[in-house]
């Protein structure tokens, strides 16, 4: 089995999980960058706690479901936001989010991975890298 994007693999596991109503999902690669996504949907509140779990290859990380979850994917082609573009919204982030209130972007930006409201406040762009809601 070939794994092309892991994050994409890790949100669909999530995603799977949370429609069987799961109480916990086994995510695997592990890595920094999916650790950081998972924390700030942790700070969202779409999910618990998660625990990184060294197998001596690659790791797993062990994520706790809250149930809150409706939809998450990443966003491809990895589009470059500037803080105005943020700020109004653009149609093509519309077809990702079904609400402005409702749902977070989380890009990667200078200051580390982020949601989007959380890049606002810092008035900093980035680069999107997927959606929850």
């Amino acid at each position: 089995m070939v794994m092309l994007d892991t994050l994409a693999n890790a949100l669909a596991a999530i995603v799977n999980a949370e429609a069987r109503a799961k109480p916990e999902v086994v995510i695997m690669p592990a890595s920094k960058l999916i650790a950081n996504v998972l924390r700030v949907m942790q700070q969202a509140g779409y999910i618990g706690e998660f625990e990184y779990i060294d197998d001596g290859r690659w790791g797993k990380i062990r994520v706790r479901l809250l149930g809150r979850i409706n939809k998450a994917g990443v966003i491809k082609p990895r589009l470059s936001v500037s803080y105005r573009e943020l700020l109004r919204m653009p149609d093509w982030l519309r077809k990702y989010l079904p609400s402005r209130d409702i749902g977070i972007l989380i890009l990667s930006t200078s200051q580390g991975v982020m949601s989007h409201r959380e890049a606002i406040k810092r008035k900093i762009g980035g680069v999107v890298l997927a959606y929850v809601y």
